[in-house]
């Protein structure tokens, strides 16, 4: 607990500086004309605690996924359990009198409570005060680290039932999934690679999909000859955001390649997508292709901007060929690193801990952070005043004079955190 009232006192001054910080970020997005989008799948809570600092967000249902508001509400009681048992606990050990402790429902949101004897807090030393008004905070930094080594030591936890490593697991594929169908992904399925990008968990398909979506279009390498034999006279044409068009069928099959030879460095020829890319060479340039002096060229999908075609495999099956947005497959497709030894093991299981070590990091986290901030009616507001009763008592003689400072300390906390939410509802909202 001692150790908790430094974490408390540094977490007070860190979470102004953190707060100010997120202040000038929104207020720089809210001045520039293309402020950069959010990633919805990121998991967006009532305030997220980041490394570049603390992003307001809006209530579920907004922009939290209805699958996950059980996670979002456990977590949200647990640690808040967790902060108002931290405090009983601590004031049990300073010999103030527990009355109780509760629990509440505030229009959705669970909440915790504890009911401490008022007369026994002012009669203990400054210090003392500070140990009891620091440990919610602190419990809560501790309930986030210790979800934390959960979450960092999963695949150690899990090694008798479940080996990761070899690839990402399709635990589940939305129904308007561009991967969805016949020739798609499905639950169960094994993902290795991505075109040449070799897939070994959640985390490599994630990486993978962004250097493709930041990336230009790979071509395929293709022979001279099977180049020839698959082609078919197309009309050319240019699409309004300039790029070119060839196969002028609407075939679903079929896909408009780019390639260059010795002569001409824009020719255009309209291909069977999965002939040409099925035990094909991923390429850039001609050179690529080049391979026992066969005359071969690589040929380069020509598509819509940021649109790509990703060859997904999965085997045993046949190659997935997707056309898209890279993102549209990243938010629409669900996996796992882990998959299981045995048949009768849920693929779900790791995905559930997985998901609620980082709910229980980020609200708890969020929790500890909030109230530290040294405003009214939060743990702030008791720490700030314990605090400055403890180091400003031989400074300051008159108790008017600490109150009065400690007051406009907590009303420029207040107006910083009510500034930051307002911001952040409008952030959210209004864009």
């Amino acid at each position: 607990f001692s150790i908790g009232m430094v974490f408390g006192i540094v977490a007070m001054f860190g979470s102004v500086i953190l707060l100010g910080k997120t202040l000038m970020q929104t207020l720089t997005q809210m001045l520039t004309e293309a402020p950069k989008a959010q990633n919805d799948r990121m998991l967006q809570v009532v305030v997220r605690v980041l490394s570049s600092g603390l992003y307001l967000r809006v209530v579920p249902g907004v922009n939290l996924p209805v699958s996950q508001l059980t996670y979002f509400f456990s977590a949200i009681l647990i640690s808040g359990v967790i902060h108002e048992v931290g405090h009983g606990v601590a004031a049990i050990r300073e010999q103030v009198r527990f009355n109780g402790f509760g629990i509440f429902i505030f229009i959705v949101y669970p909440g915790a409570f504890v009911d401490l004897f008022t007369t026994h807090l002012q009669l203990i030393s400054p210090v003392q005060q500070l140990r009891i008004f620091c440990a919610g905070v602190w419990h809560n930094f501790v309930l986030g680290v210790a979800s934390f080594m959960v979450l960092f030591l999963l695949p150690a936890i899990l090694f008798p039932f479940y080996y990761t490593g070899v690839g990402a697991l399709v635990t589940e594929v939305a129904e308007d999934s561009p991967a969805n169908g016949p020739r798609g992904l499905f639950v169960g399925d094994l993902v290795t690679n991505l075109q040449d990008c070799p897939v070994r968990s959640v985390e490599d398909w994630n990486s993978c999909l962004g250097d493709i979506s930041e990336k230009s279009q790979v071509g395929y390498c293709i022979s001279a000859a099977t180049l020839q034999q698959l082609s078919f006279p197309a009309r050319v044409y240019r699409r309004l955001d300039g790029t070119v068009e060839c196969c002028s069928n609407n075939s679903l099959t079929d896909i408009c390649f780019s390639y260059s030879n010795n002569l001409d460095s824009h020719l255009y020829a309209c291909l069977p997508a999965r002939k040409v890319i099925e035990a094909s060479k991923v390429c850039r340039t001609n050179v690529d292709c080049q391979k026992d002096f066969v005359p071969s060229f690589c040929v380069i999908p020509s598509l819509e901007n940021q649109t790509r075609l990703i060859r997904v495999k999965h085997p045993p099956h046949i190659d997935m060929l997707y056309v898209g947005h890279p993102m549209h497959l990243q938010y629409t497709v669900s996996l796992s690193s882990f998959v299981p030894r045995q048949n009768f093991l849920s693929i779900n299981l790791p995905v559930v801990i997985e998901t609620f070590c980082k709910y229980l990091i980020s609200l708890s986290g969020a929790l500890a952070v909030i109230n530290a901030v040294p405003c009214f009616a939060l743990d702030g507001q008791w720490i700030l005043n314990s605090f400055l009763e403890a180091t400003l008592g031989s400074l300051i003689v008159e108790k008017q004079s600490r109150e009065l400072v400690g007051f406009l300390i907590l009303l420029a906390g207040s107006a910083l955190l009510a500034a930051n939410v307002a911001l952040g509802l409008w952030m959210v909202t209004a864009r």
